[in-house]
């Protein structure tokens, strides 16, 4: 499904809901029976002018479509790391509200250098989790903390917080492969699976 029928059928939804609650949701007291009419301490219709209901439906509509971009649209930020001396390849993430970058690409064979610097207070993200390579490691608050490990096999690496909420991933590939792929963002069923192993 393209981006345009999407957003076709946000707005659908939102106008036909817009229009249902006005003739669905409640009675005018006219159309009431006698019996009905008489006060209670139940909700009772209140009249609002059509420009709250354009405003509130516009709102809804504008929040639906930024989660949807949020989830499904927006790419995750990848980057390539650079070897430094001695061979290491080297990549710097800061830590702040999640990991940026959350997509990092290396070789298989060689050794990695990620240096995390964190600057968020969150006690969610004091510690750092790659299971596939055995480490835990503490995060010190404004602090840079090196993690270094050598990726034996190509494939995706789940890097998350010590709650398991903030996520990244590492791509390993091999030379020729580096070239012509990117990095694939990793699915929670892909990293759930990761985990458990």
């Amino acid at each position: 499904m393209n981006k345009t029928a999407i957003i076709g059928s946000i707005a659908s939804l939102g106008f036909v809901l817009g229009i249902a609650s006005d003739k669905a949701v409640a009675q005018k007291p006219q159309q009431m029976h006698p019996s009905q009419t008489e006060q209670t301490s139940q909700f009772q219709f209140i009249e609002q002018p059509l420009s709250n209901k354009v405003a509130v439906t516009l709102g809804g509509l504008g929040l639906i479509g930024l989660e949807l971009w949020w989830f499904l649209l927006s790419k995750p930020k990848s980057q390539q790391a650079v070897a430094a001396n001695g061979g290491i390849q080297e990549v710097t993430v800061n830590v702040d509200g999640g990991y940026e970058p959350s997509q990092i690409i290396v070789q298989v064979g060689k050794p990695v250098r990620l240096l995390f610097d964190r600057k968020d207070p969150s006690s969610c993200l004091e510690q750092v989790l790659i299971p596939d390579f055995h480490i835990a490691a503490d995060l010190p608050l404004n602090q840079v903390t090196t993690v270094e490990f050598t990726p034996k096999q190509v494939g995706n690496y789940v890097f998350t917080c010590g709650m398991n909420m903030f996520r990244g991933a590492i791509a390993v590939q091999t030379d020729a492969s580096q070239q012509t792929a990117s990095a694939q963002p990793v699915s929670t069923m892909d990293s759930t699976n990761k985990l458990s192993a």
